[in-house]
C-alpha cells in the first residue's frame, strides 16, 4: 500500500510537501485545481504542478474533483452540458498525457453539506473539534435548486456523463473514481442523491463496465451508511479491483446522525485481506488544539496511525 496526502492549490506549498516527506507520505492528491480557463485543465499548468510535486520525490497520483464550474453544466443538465463534457474529456486527455492516473469526482448537486458542526464546537475526546451531522436539522430545509431533482433524474444524468467520458478516460489511461454521497441521504436540499448504499455503488460500476470506471472509496461515508458497512464494502469492491484510492476516516454513529471522530477506531487490515494495494489518504481529521488551518497536527496523527498499521501488516511499499 501507499501512504497519500491531499492538498488544494492554496496549500500545495514547499513547506507542506516537506511536511508530507517528513510524515513518510509517497503519493499526493490535489483537490479541485483551478488550472487554466474556460472549463479545461490546462496541459502546461498541470505539467508544472506535477513537476513541482516530483521535485520532492513525491508522486501526483490523483486529481480529486474538477473545479465546480467544470461540472455544474453536467450535473445540472444545462444547455451547455455537451460543450462542457467535451472540455472535461480534454482535461482527462491532458491528465493522461502527463501521467496523472486518477480523476476523482463527486456527482452531486448538494455536495458535502448539512453538517451542523464543523470542528469549532468541540465534541471529541479532549475537546477536539468534530464535524457532525443530524438529518433532522436539515430534512425539511428549503431546496437549493429551482425545481426538485429526483434520484431517477440524477441517475440519468450520471449515465449520460459516464457514457461519454469513460471511453475517453480508458483510452487516455486515466481512472474515474466516484465519491460516495456524504451524508448518504436519499434526498438533501431538494436534490436526489446517488451513492448512498452498496448496491448503488455497484450500479455505478455496472452502468459503463470499464477498467476506468470505479470508486474513490470514502471509508467514513461508507461507515455512515450503517453498522458493519465498511468491511463488507471493502471486501465487495476491492475484490473487483474497483477501489482506486481510499479516504481513511471514521465515524461515531451512522446516518441519520453521526460524528466524524479520530482515525484510531479504524482498521487497515480489512484492506489487506481484500487484496487492496493502492493509495490510502487521511480524510477529514478532528481539529486539535493549537493546530493550523491545514490541520497539520491532526493529519500527522492520522498519517502516523495509518503508516504504523501498514508497517505492522508489512504492507508499506518502500
Amino acid at each position: 500500500m501507499k501512504l497519500g496526502l491531499k492538498f488544494g492549490l492554496d496549500t500545495l506549498s514547499k513547506e507542506n510537501l516537506q511536511f508530507a516527506q517528513q510524515m513518510g507520505v509517497t503519493h499526493i492528491v490535489v483537490h479541485s485545481p483551478d488550472l487554466g480557463n474556460e472549463g479545461v485543465l490546462d496541459y502546461f499548468e498541470l505539467l508544472r504542478m506535477k513537476k513541482f510535486i516530483d521535485s520532492f520525490g513525491l508522486e501526483l497520483c490523483a486529481i480529486e474533483n474538477l473545479p465546480g464550474d467544470h461540472m455544474h453544466p453536467i450535473t445540472h443538465a444545462t444547455p451547455e452540458r455537451d460543450a462542457q463534457l467535451a472540455k472535461v474529456c480534454t482535461s482527462i486527455e491532458n491528465m493522461g498525457k502527463i501521467g496523472i492516473p486518477i480523476l476523482g469526482y463527486y456527482f452531486s448537486l448538494a455536495g458535502v453539506s448539512g453538517h451542523w458542526r464543523a470542528y469549532e464546537s468541540g465534541g471529541g475526546r479532549g475537546g477536539a473539534g468534530l464535524k457532525s451531522f443530524d438529518y433532522s436539522l436539515v430534512e425539511n430545509a428549503p431546496p437549493i435548486v429551482d425545481e426538485p431533482v429526483s434520484v431517477t433524474e440524477m441517475w440519468e444524468r450520471l449515465a449520460y456523463f459516464l457514457e461519454r467520458v469513460v471511453p475517453v478516460a480508458e483510452n487516455a489511461g486515466v481512472k474515474l473514481a466516484a465519491h460516495q454521497d456524504d451524508p448518504p441521504a436519499e434526498t438533501l436540499f431538494g436534490t436526489g442523491r446517488l451513492l448512498t448504499n452498496h448496491d448503488a455503488m455497484q450500479r455505478l460500476i455496472d452502468l459503463v463496465p470499464s477498467p476506468s470506471n470505479g470508486l474513490e472509496f470514502c471509508q467514513g461515508t461508507v461507515a455512515e451508511m450503517g453498522p458493519d458497512e465498511t468491511i463488507a464494502a471493502v471486501r465487495r469492491f476491492a475484490a473487483q479491483g474497483k477501489i482506486f484510492y481510499v479516504h481513511f476516516r471514521n465515524v461515531r454513529g451512522g446516518f441519520p446522525k453521526f460524528d466524524e471522530v479520530f482515525i484510531d477506531e479504524g482498521d487497515v487490515k480489512a484492506y489487506r485481506d481484500a487484496g487492496y494495494d493502492g493509495v490510502i489518504t487521511p480524510d477529514h481529521t478532528p481539529r486539535v488544539i493549537g493546530d493550523e488551518p491545514y490541520g497539520h497536527r491532526g493529519r500527522a496523527f492520522a498519517l502516523g496511525y495509518i503508516r504504523a498499521g501498514m508497517q505492522a501488516l508489512e504492507l508499506l511499499d518502500s
